[in-house]
């Protein structure tokens, strides 16, 4: 038995752990001692088994209370999962669908099941009578598209549940349609007491300079996939995959087509096995790639938007995030699509390429969910800026590029360290590039036979270059962009007159 694939499982024993059934009674105590009307909201990270918590206190309300349920939900899978929990629950339930133009036989049922278009539909037909709906249970309950029934249900203790207390639109705040939130376990204590995976996270430092916020307060589609599509980011991704997850069921996540496309023809070049998938994708193809990639064991599925919620496959063990995003609620749901845990799976690898750790922190540390939903403002205020991370960059070598110095025993070079100990000796600034010069004119001189070898060398230094002038210009304080530009520039043209330098230094110390 896995613990953590709860919902299936609790679908076939009915189990319920001990943190959801503490849960579910402090949920029950709030609905006994507060106005019939109450709005209530409750937090459980994705895999904590949120379906089969709301199937039970549905179950319960309906034995207790001489009232219907309704639950609401975003999208049409999760619909069809959340009525298949609940009949494991002994709840008979009605799905009201697109297809569902009539309600005759809504008396025979306690519990319904709609999406929220669909059942605003059903209400202004008059189609469906909810002068007796005493509880309503919205799914999902960060996203903003259920607003407008909750004016509807005037009379109805309102349940929302999410794994992220944070509207998908500040401009309308959570706090302003629930009064209270209830926390469940954090994701460090599921962890802990075996109900999610351990996650091992890897960042890739990415440049995001070049992208633009929309007016939905993430990057741009376009800008994401200016920047993913170029053949650098995409032998990046590709580099750390092989580095991180090389045979391993991955999922990847990206922010535009195009930039999915890019990596399904990249990955498939490489001879791996991958699929694309995107809302374009047909019913029946999507489907397939679905089976296919829940039976190949080192299936690599690459895709935009559609699998953050509504899909469930616990063999998945790597989950790369090719994007960078603003968003917390969607950071945490791409990295729940691998954080089930099975008898063979106690731990799963994060490959971050948006900087989106350094930006929410890992996965796995606390949050501080009250204080976001009472003050949304204040957290989405103090998100660590762009610029701000890059200053934090370390360059590392690639391998491939370190073994082209051989003989150079230490290749990094410490900016910030050699700044400080400059300024203690009353020493100029530029005292720092110089001993940069120095260290690459000798990498480069070193580990060559030739001049033409060693001019041609210094040229695949231009990362570390730029990051050790980035860092400089820090330390400097005040630096425009135009300078920091200008110092590369310059770096280069010295860096290339020191290493003739040195070749003669060189030549003249073999003469002697």
């Amino acid at each position: 038995m896995y613990q953590n694939d709860i919902e299936h499982e609790i679908e076939e024993k009915k189990i319920l752990y001990d943190y959801q059934i503490r849960d579910i009674n402090a949920i029950f105590t709030k609905m006994e001692n507060v106005e019939k009307n109450f709005h209530l909201l409750y937090q459980l990270p994705t895999g904590g088994g949120k379906t089969v918590i709301f199937s039970e206190i549905v179950r319960r309300y309906l034995e207790t209370y001489d009232k219907k349920v309704v639950v609401l939900t975003h999208r049409i899978e999760l619909c069809k999962q959340t009525s298949k929990m609940l009949k494991g629950f002994d709840v008979k339930n009605k799905i009201i669908n697109s297809k569902i133009k009539e309600l005759p036989d809504q008396n025979e049922y306690s519990c319904f099941v709609a999406m929220v278009e669909t059942l605003k539909n059903r209400l202004n037909d008059e189609k469906l009578i909810i002068d007796n709906i005493g509880l309503v249970i919205i799914d999902e309950a960060h996203y903003n598209s259920f607003r407008k029934l909750l004016g509807m249900f005037k009379n109805s203790f309102i349940l929302g549940v999410t794994a992220t207390p944070l509207s998908s639109n500040i401009k309308l705040p959570m706090y302003e349609n629930y009064k209270e939130l209830i926390v469940g376990d954090p994701i460090n204590k599921l962890i802990e007491n075996g109900f999610l995976a351990k996650a091992n996270t890897y960042s890739y430092d990415v440049g995001l300079s070049s992208l633009k916020i929309g007016i939905n307060g993430d990057y741009t589609i376009k800008s994401s996939d200016e920047l993913y599509s170029q053949l650098e980011m995409q032998n990046k991704l590709l580099h750390s995959y092989e580095e991180k997850s090389k045979g391993k069921k991955t999922l990847i996540f990206n922010n535009g087509i195009n930039t999915s496309l890019y990596v399904y023809e990249t990955f498939k070049e490489a001879k791996y096995p991958i699929k694309h998938l995107d809302n374009t994708t047909s019913a029946e193809d999507r489907k397939d790639i679905l089976l296919w990639f829940k039976k190949t064991p080192d299936a690599i599925l690459t895709s935009v938007g559609i699998l953050t919620t509504g899909f469930d496959e616990p063999t998945v063990e790597t989950i790369i995030i090719n994007r960078a995003t603003k968003s917390l609620t969607l950071y945490f749901q791409m990295i729940g699509r691998g954080s089930r845990k099975l008898p063979h799976k106690n731990d799963f690898t994060i490959i971050d390429l948006g900087n989106n750790a350094a930006r929410f922190g890992l996965w796995s540390q606390n949050v501080d969910w009250q204080h976001i939903f009472k003050s949304p403002e204040y957290y989405l205020d103090n998100l660590r800026e762009d610029a701000e991370i890059e200053t934090h960059f370390k360059y590392e070598m690639p391998p491939e590029l370190r073994a082209k110095f051989p003989k150079t025993q230490i290749v990094t070079f410490d900016v910030d360290a050699e700044h400080k100990l400059a300024i203690s000796l009353n020493l100029r600034s530029k005292v720092v590039i110089e001993k940069s010069l120095e260290q690459h004119a000798a990498m480069c001189v070193d580990n060559t036979e030739e001049l033409i070898e060693a001019k041609n060398l210094s040229k695949e230094l231009i990362d570390d270059i730029e990051c050790r002038m980035k860092r400089y210009t820090k330390c400097l304080s005040q630096c425009s962009k135009n300078y920091r530009e200008w110092l590369v520039e310059d770096y280069k043209v010295k860096l290339l007159l020191l290493i003739g330098k040195k070749y003669r230094e060189k030549i003249f110390a073999e003469e002697d």
